[in-house]
């Protein structure tokens, strides 16, 4: 088992990842003061629950929790007001009170929404991430907890820390080849924005991560990890250096929100997103290489590196407008400098992001 800490002082907490975590999840709550006395709620969704709620459950119970649990919707529309209402009132008749915890069992959606309720639910308790799929390795560190309005994603949310992540690696062996190739965008996004060698080990170990080898993906998940803690540790509420988590996010999210949170993954729409990004880079005068490297790599994983050419791109621009770093009518993006580096910038000219956006509907 590997463990990292976010370094938040007060409410610094740790990561950690290994094999059978969940089996032994009773001693890290035990550890990190999650309540006996009052109910756990726990969250998951359709794909998770029916292959680690139960289990997870009786666990618990056997070692002295109390808890009670939901279920609700797999997919990005759950991440809705709607449903974050449904689950307040779930909470309520489970009876949970201020020292309660919540517990988010699923991948990034689940850990999304689960946080947030528990950042609003009677302003604010406990909660714990436990996360199920490789994409959640990044969403469930750093306490942003979200969820979506047609219009914009994660735009109503809060900074919420969790308690502890848990995160056991047997529960990613069930994933869909998909999800796996999705997952890994983001790892490999942590290695664009702050690692060059960590770069090249993914371009070395494709295989053995598309093939959840597990030596390759605790490796892999702990840098990344790794790259998240020390930015968040660093900002905690993006006021400077955590923007640069959002490499490919400034497309990645419209089209998102363009496409309806179904069509394409989050981390398929990042994926292009960081090839639009590394367009940027090159106009601003990065090395071609920063866009090559970038596209190869990520076709490497299976990921889509073009825009899909029915989605408009006024509608495509227009969503970014919403997007929570336009600022002062410029367009802001985390744009490539070097395989490892980038920076913020917050003059990007519209005509570019549109011409960028034409181009990736092209890109072969």
């Amino acid at each position: 088992m590997r463990e990292l800490t976010v370094d938040l002082g007060e409410r610094s907490y740790p990561i950690y990842i290994g094999e059978g975590l969940l089996q032994s999840a009773a001693v890290y709550f035990t550890k990190h003061g999650i309540s006996k006395s009052s109910k756990l709620f726990i969250v998951s969704d359709t794909q998770v629950a029916p292959l680690y709620l139960s289990s997870l459950e009786d666990h618990l119970q056997s070692e002295g929790f109390q808890t009670a649990s939901v279920v609700v919707e797999a997919g990005e529309g759950t991440k809705s007001l709607a449903v974050l209402e449904e689950l307040v009132g779930k909470a309520l008749e489970a009876g949970l009170d201020r020292k309660s915890a919540i517990v988010a069992l699923g991948g990034g959606v689940v850990g999304d929404l689960t946080g947030f309720l528990a950042a609003s639910y009677m302003r604010g308790v406990k909660f714990v991430q436990i996360p199920t799929t490789i994409l959640a390795h990044d969403s469930s560190v750093g306490g942003k907890v979200a969820v979506n309005h047609p219009l914009a994603k994660n735009i109503i949310g809060a900074f919420h820390q969790p308690e502890l992540v848990l995160y056991d690696l047997n529960t990613l062996q069930s994933l869909p080849r998909r999800e796996v190739a999705a997952g890994l965008s983001e790892v490999v996004k942590e290695g664009l924005i702050w690692d060059r060698e960590f770069v090249d080990w993914c371009a070395g170990h494709s295989k053995e991560l598309l093939a959840l080898e597990p030596a390759a993906l605790e490796y892999a998940l702990y840098k990344g990890c790794s790259v998240k803690a020390a930015v968040v540790s660093e900002d905690e509420r993006e006021t400077g250096l955590r923007a640069i988590l959002n490499l490919g996010h400034t497309i990645g999210h419209a089209l998102e929100a363009v496409a309806g949170y179904g069509e394409l993954l989050h981390g398929e729409a990042i994926a292009i997103g960081m090839v639009g990004s590394a367009k940027l880079g090159v106009r601003y005068g990065a090395p071609q290489e920063v866009f090559d490297r970038t596209k190869s790599l990520l076709a490497s994983f299976g990921l889509p590196v073009r825009l899909p050419g029915h989605l408009d791109t006024g509608a495509i621009m227009a969503a970014m407008m919403h997007d929570k770093k336009f600022e002062a009518n410029k367009m802001v993006f985390v744009v490539p400098t070097a395989i490892g580096q980038v920076e913020i910038r917050n003059d990007v000219p519209a005509e570019w992001v549109r011409e960028i956006v034409e181009e990736l509907k092209r890109e072969a």
